[in-house]
């Protein structure tokens, strides 16, 4: 079939899936709602690579956006069940949940090459608004961004005043027993994370950068949990506790419906009782392979790893709570959900 601009825009199925600086354009691939809540994350790996894709000036995109939706954010330092949550959040009638789309890091990879900040101000705007196409009459849009965005969280915000934000976590010790965990691939991903956080100067903990070729693997994605936990605090104290609430990782699935009840209402979403949750299948499998689980299974894989790595872990998360006090950095985070 042959679509033309106005019915993509017109239709959320349609996502805006990427943003080419170069030619100033969107690129829309077509994912229905009910293919967002069989994947982990709305990218190419988990989606399948599109070809083919729906090319449209964004200007000629942002001309034709009709009514928007509410739109929120989950804002996460990884490893904390935050893809869960989300999925968790979409229901018919209240929500519609949006995994790490793509074309937010776009903006990231644009801003690191220099973009200018007005015109990546507009552009951004323009973004928001795909995304925040509703998907049916009365529903919020949730986004979780990928936590390369976590530098742009604060602008992202500042566009749209009357969205709200959870800050997600997982506490210090339960990341370093997911990276330990992991393997080396994991290992791997903490220290590109840094780097990525470094590109962002998003790293203002003391250090010189020799420091981080010294540091073990645990130090670095210690260092990387901690700019996080620094970014995280820049943005609660900002925009406050009516726009802002935290959350960590352990809390969230120790009781997940109820957790996931305190965020839809922190969110304003229709639907926001405990009960409305407890079925919801995105709460008994794992997020990123879809296979089933059994509740406390997350709690006896942590402590099977710190039966073997908690030796080590116990002394990085000393020093990174040193670090932290020397630069004034709490690793708790204000306004956590009651």
């Amino acid at each position: 079939m042959t679509y033309s601009a106005a019915d993509i825009v017109a239709d959320p199925e349609w996502l805006a899936h990427r943003y080419d600086e170069q030619a100033d354009t969107f690129q829309y691939r077509h994912v229905t709602r009910g293919r967002h809540a069989e994947v982990g994350f709305a990218t190419d790996d988990y989606l399948g690579k599109e070809e083919n894709p729906v090319v449209i000036p964004r200007d000629e995109a942002a001309g034709l956006l009709g009514e928007q939706a509410p739109i929120h954010f989950i804002f996460h330092s990884a490893y904390c069940a935050s893809t869960m949550l989300v999925r968790a959040l979409d229901v018919p009638g209240s929500a519609m949940g949006i995994s790490e789309p793509v074309i937010l890091n776009d903006m990231v990879g644009w801003r690191s090459r220099g973009a200018d900040v007005q015109i990546q101000a507009r552009v951004m705007d323009n973004v928001l608004g795909q995304l925040s196409r509703p998907w049916a009459p009365g529903e919020a849009v949730v986004v979780k961004p990928s936590n390369v965005f976590n530098g742009l969280a604060l602008g992202a915000l500042g566009l749209r005043p009357e969205s709200k934000a959870l800050l997600l976590h997982a506490p210090l010790e339960e990341f370093l027993l997911s990276i330990a965990r992991k393997g080396m691939w994991c290992r791997l991903w903490a220290r590109e994370l840094l780097e990525r956080l470094l590109q962002q100067g998003m790293v203002d903990l003391g250090f010189e950068p020799r420091d981080f070729l010294r540091q073990t693997d645990l130090q670095v994605a210690g260092v990387g949990w901690l700019a996080q936990q620094m970014q995280f605090h820049r943005i609660a104290k900002h925009f406050g506790a009516d726009r802002i609430a935290s959350q960590d990782s352990e809390k969230l699935t120790g009781d997940p419906a109820a957790s996931v009840a305190k965020v839809a209402s922190h969110f304003g979403l229709k639907t926001a009782a405990p009960a409305e949750y407890a079925g919801h299948p995105a709460i008994s499998r794992n997020s990123k392979s879809g296979a089933g689980f059994e509740r406390g299974e997350r709690q006896l894989d942590q402590a099977r790893a710190r039966e073997v790595y908690g030796d080590e872990i116990e002394k990085v998360a000393e020093w990174i709570r040193v670090v932290g006090e020397r630069r004034g950095v709490s690793l708790e985070l204000p306004f956590p959900l009651a």
